[in-house]
């Protein structure tokens, strides 16, 4: 492969997986949830998730490579961890990208209201996965600039959200004050049960972070690149993902959400934006094909990780002239045109089925978790193997192994409130169906090997 992804690519491709549909559409969820204390959720996240890149990030420093995550697990835990998390990935970025594209019709039905919602899905994925053959400097274009739409709302929403709580801006100069974060049941509105049950979305919403460990294979000058994305990405997903959430539960009441449509859409128009409407779909559409392209890479990699390895056919590490692995590409651009398909033929065959994006994307949560988890145990040894490179290691990952514990346990702690919530725990047992039914997989397909 070529290493053609700068430091910018490598931020944005983080910031592209992660800032998506779980802030542009999960936002009113959070907070139905647990009120303005969402806020404290996002930011305990963040934390943790920062622990978890800076594990990553140690890693890397030492081994740049392609499907990172997946390679240390199967090196310094088992090998049966390396083709879950490999998988995982796999199933997470197609399934989401199946979801994005059901979600890119809908939205298109906006401007177009007669517009079969299957047609903007198809032209989507066609462009996507083209874009992914070209070239990786290509996707890593193309991800800049869809992230960077989504980052530069994102700011406007935050600067005209603060101008209008403590300057009055938009509101005949009359500041909206704080009190909306506590005049309304409280900051804790349904107490720790309800902050618990939404530690699993907010968690599900960060979810695609760690694809700046698979671009560390196809990275300019990895080390310096690799230390500098890590800070640098962490900070502003939580500046992003914290702002953004302040700003709506401030400027409305928290409990009036779910009448209003988009807080995103209603926060423009408060300040006077009168199209605040179709700006905020178009921004939505980009994330949807931002997702959806972060997707087809960190899958596709995945599957030529896989296949690397001996676990799948020789041909899906064929690289076309351009150093892109071309199977793999058209493979998971296949498994996303899944999505278009059910988009089409679902209206027909089922019409009650109105909650089929809710039920694919909710489907990622779990087996979205399987790389922090595999990253947080394969640091601990990591250390133990490359003792020699950590008395001068520059980037190490802070207080462990105590903080991979505790972020562990704070993962395990996630699933059991998702397991409890009758809301997620349908798609729990997905997860660990899917989990249950790869790891039989490797193992009866191990068994058929050593027979042989």
């Amino acid at each position: 492969m070529q290493r053609k992804l700068s430091a910018r690519h490598m931020q944005m491709i983080a910031l592209g997986g992660t800032i998506g549909v779980g802030l542009f559409m999960g936002a009113n969820a959070t907070i139905k949830w647990t009120g303005p204390s969402v806020l404290l959720a996002y930011m305990l996240a963040g934390i943790f998730l920062y622990l978890i890149m800076r594990a990553l990030g140690e890693m890397l420093y030492v081994d740049p490579d392609t499907g990172s995550f997946a390679k240390f697990a199967g090196e310094y835990i088992h090998p049966v961890f390396g083709y879950l998390t490999a998988w995982s990935n796999i199933f997470q970025f197609i399934v989401v990208g199946m979801s994005e594209m059901i979600a890119i019709g809908q939205y298109f039905e906006f401007w177009w209201p007669q517009l079969p919602s299957w047609l903007p899905g198809l032209i989507a994925i066609t462009v996507l996965v083209l874009a992914n053959l070209i070239s990786v400097r290509m996707f890593g274009e193309l991800e800049f600039w869809f992230a960077l739409i989504k980052v530069v709302t994102i700011i406007l929403m935050i600067v005209a959200g603060f101008g209008l709580i403590f300057f009055g801006i938009g509101n005949g100069g009359h500041p909206i004050g704080l009190s909306n974060l506590w005049s309304h049941g409280g900051f804790f509105a349904h107490g720790a049960s309800g902050f618990m049950f939404a530690l699993s979305i907010v968690l599900g919403s960060y979810q695609g972070v760690e694809l700046l460990g698979i671009t560390a294979g196809e990275a300019e000058n990895p080390r310096p690149t690799i230390v500098k994305a890590v800070k640098d990405t962490i900070g502003r997903i939580l500046i992003f993902y914290v702002g953004a959430i302040f700003v709506i539960v401030t400027v409305y009441p928290w409990n009036e959400l779910s009448n209003l449509g988009s807080p995103f859409v209603q926060t423009f128009a408060k300040v006077g934006i009168t199209f605040a409407a179709g700006l905020v779909n178009f921004v939505v559409i980009t994330a949807a094909l931002s997702g959806a392209n972060s997707g087809t890479y960190s899958a596709s990699r995945m599957i030529y990780t896989l296949a690397d390895s001996g676990q799948l056919p020789r041909a899906f590490t064929k690289l076309n002239r351009h150093g892109v692995p071309f199977y793999p590409v058209v493979t998971v651009g296949a498994g996303i045109l899944i999505g278009v398909i059910l988009n089409a033929l679902l209206p027909i065959i089922a019409p009650g089925a109105g909650n089929i994006f809710v039920l694919i994307y909710s489907s990622s949560v779990l087996p979205g978790m399987v790389p922090w988890v595999v990253i947080l145990l394969s640091e601990i040894n990591f250390r133990k193997v490359h003792a020699d490179k950590m008395a001068d290691h520059p980037f190490k990952m802070p207080f462990a192994p105590y903080t991979n514990y505790l972020t562990l346990a704070f993962l395990a702690i996630t699933l059991i409130f998702m397991a409890l919530n009758p809301e997620t725990r349908v798609s729990l047992l997905v997860g660990v169906i899917y989990l249950g039914f790869m790891t039989w997989l490797y193992f009866h397909r191990n068994r058929k090997v050593k027979r042989a």
